[in-house]
């Protein structure tokens, strides 16, 4: 028996994420095959009047080939996927695979290789700039383990997050956007955090459904030199195969002059890929009303009801801030009260307090109000 919340799933995607019109070319990534989402979304792009192509990776062979990369492998890659990319008007990527650490063990220097070449240009250069494009998750096995629920609970979870109203959040965020397109000064504090830096005349920009399933969050980016203080982030943080944990980062005039974390040699290591990898290019507020805790995939972690994420690396062009770099790492930080509380400033006023926003014309925004 078919799940109907697939079938909803794969309506959202193809007519509210990406909008695709009739005649328009979707590129449908698989990361671990997924048959029943993909397939789905096939028909609902032809109901679409669309034309559907499908691309089915795997992260185990696709491991097997890092382990060996060479930069001039990746760079025909990269050139083969660029020009199917480029044909493309919608893209939408999903993610199921079993073990999220299945890269761990690649070098760093084949993990650069890649990001060099197929993340730049086929995703950074291409795909993001260039396609109405949607990134999501797939329920496992794997995902239910680290969220500590069974796979029935999960995929309810994941659902009620997923099929949520995108629309409704979409109309709740425009006060926040405009509120922070008026902001020069922010400040954020917690527990052994104390940051301020100025987001003035950078954008804000909302994600309501159309970007990330799950989504809600409304980003921009620190002025790039004007970051100072303290930052203790307290989620587990994936990235590049290997689990951070109590990273603890230090700011001068934008960069990150002291990183320490549960593997303070590895960390610094990735701050050193190139000289944006020390400044920030996005700093964002997350309000999915669904997701309260951290489960190790960013694609929700970042969205966490009372959570911000203060990312260093590449900046988005929505929110340009001058900032480069071949890392994007979203970092995040919970503060409703079981994970320790903490304020938001926006130019000395207290806008969000322990997760929950503390002015009036925020208020929509609270989780009671998006459900």
């Amino acid at each position: 028996m078919k799940d109907p919340r697939i079938q909803q799933l794969a309506k959202n995607l193809i007519q509210y994420s990406v909008k695709l019109q009739k005649g328009e070319k979707i590129l449908i990534e698989n990361f671990g095959l997924q048959k029943e989402l993909v397939t789905a979304l096939v028909k609902e792009a032809y109901e679409a009047g669309g034309l559907p192509f499908v691309s089915l990776k795997d992260h185990t062979v696709d491991r097997s080939l890092l382990m060996g990369a060479s930069a001039e492998q990746y760079e025909l890659i990269a050139q083969f996927e660029a020009n199917v990319m480029k044909e493309m008007d919608a893209y939408i990527g999903l993610r199921a695979g079993d073990n999220i650490f299945e890269q761990s063990d690649v070098p760093a220097e084949k993990m650069k290789i890649q990001g060099d070449t197929v993340g730049k240009k086929v995703h950074r250069e291409i795909r993001v700039p260039k396609t109405k494009w949607v990134v999501l998750r797939y329920p496992t096995e794997s995902m239910a383990q680290l969220s500590k629920m069974s796979k029935e609970a999960f995929e309810d979870f994941y659902f009620n997050v997923c099929n949520l109203d995108y629309g409704k959040m979409n109309k709740a965020m425009d006060a926040l956007v405009e509120l922070m397109n008026k902001t020069d000064k922010v400040q954020l504090i917690g527990k052994d955090t104390n940051l301020t830096f100025s987001i003035k005349d950078i954008p804000a920009v909302k994600c309501a459904g159309e970007m990330n399933i799950p989504d809600g969050e409304v980003f921009t980016a620190p002025v790039r030199d004007s970051v100072n203080g303290v930052i203790t982030y307290n989620t587990p943080s994936p990235y590049q195969g290997f689990t951070f944990e109590n990273v603890k980062l230090t700011f001068e005039n934008g960069k990150i002059i002291d990183a320490t974390a549960n593997d303070t040699e590895r960390i610094n290591h990735i701050f050193d890929t190139d000289e944006g990898a020390r400044f920030v290019g996005e700093f964002a507020i997350g309000v999915n009303p669904y997701i309260q805790h951290p489960m190790q995939d960013i694609l929700f972690d970042e969205k966490i009801d009372g959570s911000f994420h203060f990312t260093p690396g590449e900046c988005y062009e929505e929110a340009y801030n001058g900032n480069h770099s071949n890392i994007h790492w979203d970092m995040v930080m919970i503060q409703r009260p079981e994970y320790g509380g903490g304020e938001i400033y926006f130019d000395d006023v207290l806008i969000r307090k322990d997760g929950r926003f503390a002015i009036k014309e925020l208020e929509a925004l609270n989780p009671e109000n998006l459900k």
